[in-house]
């Protein structure tokens, strides 16, 4: 085999492996959040298949080339169903394409970007209320699902048959709602259907989580087993809470330690039943075991895999954003109370290829700034507010403690779109000098 050759081949087995990136089959473990992380901490399970689309929100076909699978969940009173699919990235961003998902969000941004998609994709299963309005609901639940919180996922490979028998089940099934907290939850959905892919692989926990199916009972018994399957080749990975001011999601629990880290159940339970809560003890211990952010990779839609950024590297981008402080708060009139304030009175909208836009009044003047990578720098607004958004979204991936944040491929490429702001500013502020310098010098 000549050289030539080799590489040829090489270049070939690259662009197999590059395919088949994402596993066929993963298991979504989502953080709770609102009600949830505060009086309950269990989250929410899902399923994302790779290679199975959604022709519909309730038929599933396989996917063409180039497409990204579709979430299965279930949730309780959306249109009589008992699961809904919908295409990964809506499901993760409510947006149609990767190069339109926001820079950052608020909760306004992240209702609009809903109710957009809904009223084109899911009018079936969310029509219209009155006069219009968006209706009440779950459906929003099955968009955007990342403005709300930070998803971990867990893949094992599947074959084309098993998607393929996937899809005849639950096409051909009755699906209609069966849900219930205790035994058909969203974890009993994910459950079952993982346990289409390899039958007798997750069960409830009867003493960790009182009987009930809890997200990470299944995690980590989906995580285990594909420890012990090595040709499954196991992937983990975490697709960190999109930046904004949106609230940030809990750290995911089982029954029993949702119960024993609050001290109103904790204390009463002891002194009742104190043998029981020594069992609970134990079999909350195993769940504090499995720490979903251990040894994850960085989800983004458009690249493969990455691994987070490591220590000397966010130390290094620290001081970097450090040494610009001074000189952006100088120059800068806008800050993260002002820019707040400025969302609260203004209008998103999309653009013309389904970019996320901010109608803002400044002034007397009325102006666009685009929140994507694809066009902030192609808005009317002043290139002030598009250097603070990005430098609020560099902060947010620069945090540390919890889980990974970031790869280093998301911060270069921040700081590079950083550096494309900066140099707009600059030339506005020449273009501007010069102005002011012939408006001076008058006619000659």
């Amino acid at each position: 085999m000549t050289t030539r050759h080799k590489l040829a081949w090489l270049l070939l087995l690259f662009v197999g492996v590059v395919s088949q990136a994402y596993a066929g089959v993963t298991l979504l473990l989502e953080e709770p959040y609102s009600y949830d992380g505060t009086f309950g901490g269990t989250g929410h399970a899902a399923v994302y298949l790779s290679r199975v689309c959604a022709e519909s929100p309730v038929i599933l076909r396989r996917c063409a080339p180039g497409e990204l699978g579709a979430v299965i969940s279930r949730y309780d009173g959306i249109a009589g169903r008992d699961w809904i699919a919908i295409p990964l990235i809506p499901y993760l961003y409510a947006v149609e394409k990767p190069e339109n998902v926001p820079l950052s969000a608020d909760p306004k941004l992240a209702d609009f970007l809903r109710d957009q998609y809904r009223r084109t994709h899911l009018q079936a299963i969310a029509p219209d209320g009155p006069e219009g309005r968006a209706p009440g609901g779950r459906w929003a639940e099955l968009l955007g699902a990342d403005y709300r919180r930070t998803i971990y996922g867990f893949g094992l490979d599947t074959t084309e048959e098993q998607d393929a028998a996937l899809i005849r089940k639950y096409n051909s099934d009755p699906n209609r709602t069966r849900f219930n907290l205790v035994t058909h939850n969203c974890a009993d959905f994910a459950r079952n259907l993982i346990n289409f892919y390899f039958p007798k692989t997750l069960h409830r926990a009867v003493l960790g989580d009182l009987g009930v199916t809890t997200p990470k009972q299944i995690a980590k018994l989906f995580v285990r087993y594909g420890q012990k399957h090595p040709e499954l080749h196991l992937s983990s990975f975490v697709i960190p809470q999109a930046p904004g001011n949106i609230r940030r999601s809990a750290p995911v629990h089982g029954v029993s330690e949702s119960i024993l880290t609050a001290k109103k159940y904790t204390v009463p339970l002891l002194v009742l039943h104190p043998v029981l809560t020594s069992c609970m003890v134990v079999a909350a211990v195993g769940g504090v075991r499995f720490n979903p952010a251990r040894d994850v990779m960085v989800f983004d839609p458009s690249r493969e895999l990455e691994p987070p950024m490591d220590a000397a590297q966010r130390r290094m981008y620290q001081d970097w954003l450090n040494t610009l402080k001074q000189p952006l708060a100088e120059d800068n009139l806008w800050n993260a109370s002002a820019w707040q304030q400025l969302q609260t009175n203004a209008v998103p909208r999309l653009d013309s290829s389904g970019n996320p836009v901010l109608e803002v009044q400044l002034g007397d003047e009325r102006v666009e700034l685009g929140l994507s990578r694809s066009n902030i720098l192609r808005s009317s607004a002043p290139p002030e507010l598009a250097e603070l958004i990005v430098v609020l979204r560099l902060r947010e991936e620069l945090r540390n403690g919890g889980f990974p944040r970031a790869s280093e491929q998301d911060v270069a490429n921040d700081w590079g779109l950083l550096q494309r702001v900066l140099l707009a500013r600059r030339r506005k502020i020449a273009a501007t000098d010069t102005r002011l310098t012939a408006m001076r010098s008058g006619p000659q």
